[in-house]
């Protein structure tokens, strides 16, 4: 069964991307923990990031280090903080959360609720 980020992929579900090429997609978190709070995935369907290939695994990183880095100049932050969970959606994806103090990315406190014109503000700020 496709999960919820093979169906974005496919095109399936719409989504605010942020960056792309042939083997990975970054977009924002539609229950983002702060604005900007980006997932980046593998095209390729698998569950768990360690379960890619060595190469895959270090293109994966690569790619998120440009994402990261592109959203750093165009949010306003002191850094972007890095997660791997993996336990929410089964497909390998890594979390770039722009970060002022730690409790920014606390994953166990609320969520933002952003509306769809919000994400597409922040989607084409970062992508400009």
């Amino acid at each position: 069964m496709a999960s919820l980020f093979s169906k974005i992929v496919a095109g399936e579900i719409p989504a605010h991307k942020i960056a792309e090429n042939e083997h990975f997609l970054a977009f924002l978190d539609i229950n983002p923990l702060v604005k900007g709070h980006t997932l980046v995935i593998p095209k390729k369907e698998i569950d768990y990031i360690f379960d890619l290939e060595e190469q895959e695994y270090r293109d994966l990183w690569t790619f998120a280090r440009k994402v990261g880095k592109k959203l750093e100049s165009k949010v306003k932050c002191k850094r972007i903080g890095i997660a791997v969970i993996g336990l929410e959606v089964p497909h390998a994806h890594i979390h770039l959360v722009p970060i002022n103090e730690v409790e920014d990315i606390n994953f166990a406190a609320p969520k933002l609720t952003l509306s769809h014109s919000e994400l597409a503000a922040i989607a084409d700020s970062i992508r400009a």
